[in-house]
């Protein structure tokens, strides 16, 4: 079973680490992109990346450093600090936890493609509709399309044909979702908070049971989705009487 989480836009600058870690799959790829986004200015880069000019100044800086070979690389799992991962938690799981999430666990990024969580990756700021002369002028969601469809349905196929999709939406634009669909079973749990007799989706919260349950999965070893019933989290729990099997629902 492999797991599909997003990358988040807040990211550590450094982080105390022993691991080992590893190139990721397209890294030359990241580096084109950033040497590409580190000739802008800063102004161009806050348009780019709709952001404040003092995160595009800051990230303009970060692109420039992917070329210092002295700069430190940081783990994928513990890079990122979103909502998801903050409850995701990486920093407390074990070394063990954290090879066998390296196994199972893809972590989606509109520079880097595809990562596993103990690839070595510097921090950025990149968005899914920016176009760059190293993509052909395409956006990054067409670009990546080409390269990560191929790579996420033969690395599902090669453990159990079981994909458990934890990212937002908006990511399964970097892949062919329907041949995604077509070729893997995929397992989208939905989180729900109820508002008298409706159910509403809280992004907040959302972000939160993604980690969370990424979480689950790793430190128990899930290995079917009929075990994620079992998951609860800050008053979230398995509703057997809504959803499908292939879309669990969670609700507090």
């Amino acid at each position: 079973m492999q797991i599909l989480l997003a990358c988040a836009k807040t990211m550590h600058d450094e982080v105390k680490t022993n691991l080992l870690l590893t190139p990721p799959r397209f890294q030359q790829q990241a580096e084109r992109f950033a040497y590409d986004m580190m000739q802008y200015d800063v102004e161009t880069i806050a348009d780019m990346l709709c952001c404040s000019h003092q995160i595009a100044a800051q990230n303009k800086l970060r692109f420039m450093s992917f070329f210092d070979e002295d700069k430190q690389k940081l783990p994928a799992i513990l890079a990122y600090h979103g909502q998801a991962y903050k409850h995701l938690n990486a920093e407390t799981l074990n070394e063990d936890d954290l090879h066998y999430a390296n196994k199972h666990l893809w972590i989606t990024s509109f520079l880097y493609g595809l990562l596993r969580p103990l690839n070595g990756i510097l921090p950025y700021r990149m968005e899914g509709g920016v176009t760059l002369p190293s993509a052909d002028g395409i956006t990054m969601f067409d670009f990546w399309k080409a390269h990560l469809t191929e790579c996420l349905i033969e690395s599902v196929k090669a453990d159990d044909g079981i994909l458990i999709h934890l990212a937002t939406v908006e990511f399964q634009h970097l892949f062919d979702w329907k041949r995604v669909s077509k070729e893997l079973r995929v397992v989208q749990p939905l989180f729900y908070v109820r508002k008298g007799n409706q159910l509403k989706m809280q992004a907040v919260w959302a972000k939160t049971c993604r980690g969370a349950m990424t979480r689950y999965i790793i430190t128990h070893r899930i290995t079917t989705p009929e075990e994620l019933c079992a998951f609860s989290y800050e008053n979230f729990q398995f509703a057997s009487n809504a959803g499908e099997a292939d879309f669990p629902h969670f609700i507090r």
